[in-house]
């Protein structure tokens, strides 16, 4: 007579590798039980697959966010090193002296955003610093490097080839710089047009970010719009 299967159990047949065979009865809910844990197992594992993915996209978006340097309420994330500035009207307004409004941080690959406006009728000079460590004790500016703004160098950098340009500057109002600096690379954009890309930059550790007070020969300067975006350091 054939064996019945009923509806509670049946006999699974396996077969070991040394040709015995063991006959196991499964009720309905322990199969049920395996298929549930089968089910769970899998579950998780996606879920932990997914939560390593958003760890992963997160920390890289991260590393790209845009970030508001200047709140245009006061100066928090900046110091005041040997000159007088404020905030006016939500701009970073440079006042007096010789000196520098420095960022709290360093940073070594970026793109910084700013606008920037000349309050003086002629000979305005002030300008950006960045990639700099410190500050020699007989000087109010770093030696280097700096995206200038003295009248008919605006957006010069000093010590690297190409990194010049003229005729894209709107004298006495408004006008929005982008820098982008990438391991020895550099490049800028003077009101959404391409001024120059150079290579060439020999500091490549990270440093502070700065706006120049240069008021007793450059006039009193106005700026906004302060926002900076790390970059991944490029593989040297």
């Amino acid at each position: 007579m054939k064996p019945v299967l009923g509806r509670a159990s049946f006999r699974l047949m396996i077969t070991p590798p040394k040709s015995e065979t063991i006959t196991e009865s499964l009720s309905d809910r322990s199969i049920m039980h395996v298929f549930t844990r089968t089910v769970i197992n899998k579950d998780f594992l996606f879920r932990l697959l997914l939560l390593v993915s958003l760890m992963t996209s997160g920390y890289a978006s991260a590393q790209n966010k845009r970030v508001s340097l200047f709140n245009g309420k006061d100066l928090t994330g900046w110091s005041v090193l040997k000159c007088e500035a404020e905030v006016k009207d939500r701009n970073l307004f440079i006042k007096s002296g010789n000196g520098l409004v420095q960022t709290d941080k360093k940073y070594r690959d970026f793109v910084l955003e700013y606008e920037w406006k000349a309050l003086g009728e002629n000979n305005w000079d002030s300008g950006v610093y960045f990639r700099y460590t410190s500050v020699p004790k007989n000087s109010p500016w770093p030696k280097r490097y700096q995206a200038n703004l003295l009248k008919g160098k605006e957006g010069n950098v000093g010590g690297i080839e190409g990194g010049t340009s003229k005729g894209l500057i709107k004298e006495r109002e408004w006008n929005t710089f982008k820098l982008t600096v990438q391991g020895s690379k550099i490049s800028l954009l003077i009101n959404g047009k391409e001024a120059w890309k150079a290579d060439g930059l020999a500091d490549l550790e990270a440093g502070f970010i700065a706006v120049q007070a240069e008021v007793p020969g450059g006039g009193q300067h106005f700026f906004r719009n302060i926002f900076i975006t790390e970059l991944e350091s490029p593989k040297e």
